[in-house]
């Protein structure tokens, strides 16, 4: 018998000391809804569902080549960090943040002044040099500088005053998740954006980022390669982050990313980033709809069901696969897939494939 072109994939979530607790989680509650004999533990995290790994992982921190863009699309609200804000932006927080700028140093933060007159190339490098004073600063003057700034924030705000200026709500957040944490700082470098459900932003490879609250569908090419240097209980590598970032300010709303409406496909919406390892289908069908054909692809693709109960029908095999909340169904190049509504409630979908 040949083997299936079209099968549900058993999937796991990791336990990442970030994520959110028990049935708080998304993740766990997708998880819990495609799969009974799961319990959710109410007081452990639960934070990236992938698909069963088919090997043991390499034990180094880099175990390919793969340089790794990334998509992530919000299910709920969502907040991030994404690319370094343009100079403007940063030297007037160097300004209004005096702890941050002690962590900069004189001669860095004269430094990036002058790049506002100067080339692109100069703003980056004086990015570079910003950036990597921050993140190598000595742990205790950062704890010191941080508490000094948190403590003014506090009484700032318990005084009624707004420090919307200088994120002061969200430095304080960060702080009580990752107390003396430099990753705190990166607010005042990178670009702070916010999405609404099904909104986007995209992360060229070497971008630096952070996902701070929400939840979000994300996609990334093939690579295991993940270089952290603060907010995170993780592996940190800051000379190597320092040297591979790209420090090519830009504003906020050059890191959202639009999709395309289908024409053929009214329930079809495509984020089709520039990079030929993947994109990303929503589809949204109602729950008046009975039945909807998946569109047929010439390569394979992964299908997540996020909200809604169906049956797959395979006509190639005459098989049907029952899936409800969080099921996952790798589907085969070429193939045809008809999903039956079998409760009429809406159906959100997410499907990552390679457009060839």
């Amino acid at each position: 018998m040949a083997n299936p072109r079209v099968f549900p994939l058993s999937c796991v979530v990791q336990q990442y000391a970030w994520g959110k607790v028990g049935s708080k989680s998304e993740v766990a509650c997708l998880l819990a809804c495609s799969d009974p004999l799961t319990q959710i533990s109410e007081d452990k995290p639960y934070a990236e569902e992938l698909a069963e790994k088919l090997h043991l992982q390499a034990p180094e921190h880099y175990p390919d080549a793969n340089h790794k863009p990334e998509m992530a699309i919000a299910l709920t609200p969502f907040q991030g960090l994404c690319g370094f804000r343009p100079v403007e932006e940063i030297v007037t927080f160097l300004k209004k943040v005096p702890e941050f700028q002690s962590l900069i140093g004189e001669d860095a933060t004269a430094q990036l002044k002058k790049s506002m007159n100067e080339g692109s190339g100069a703003m980056a490098s004086a990015l570079k040099n910003c950036f990597s004073h921050l993140m190598k600063s000595e742990k205790k003057v950062v704890v010191e500088q941080l508490n000094l700034l948190v403590k003014r924030i506090s009484q700032q705000i318990s005084n009624g005053n707004s420090m919307d200026d200088i994120c002061g709500e969200l430095l304080l957040q960060l702080h009580q998740q990752y107390p003396g944490d430099i990753g705190c700082f990166a607010i005042y470098l990178l670009n702070l954006i916010t999405l609404k459900p099904g909104e986007a932003m995209f992360l060229e490879a070497n971008v630096p980022h952070a996902y701070l609250k929400g939840d979000c569908v994300e996609c990334m090419a093939c690579s295991d390669n993940t270089v952290r240097a603060g907010l995170t209980p993780k592996f940190i590598d800051v000379s190597t982050l320092c040297e591979m970032l790209d420090y090519t300010p830009s504003p906020s709303k050059d890191r959202l990313f639009a999709p395309t409406l289908s024409q053929d496909d009214p329930y079809l919406s495509i984020y089709d980033p520039p990079v030929p390892d993947f994109t990303v289908m929503k589809i949204e069908v109602p729950g008046s709809v009975t039945e909807y054909k998946v569109l047929t692809l010439d390569s394979a693709s992964i299908l997540l069901l996020v909200q809604g109960t169906v049956t797959a029908i395979i006509p190639s095999v005459q098989g049907e696969i029952p899936l409800s909340r969080g099921g996952v169904l790798f589907i085969g190049a070429n193939e045809t897939v008809l999903l039956k509504l079998t409760v009429p409630k809406n159906l959100l979908i997410f499907r990552a494939c390679c457009l060839l």
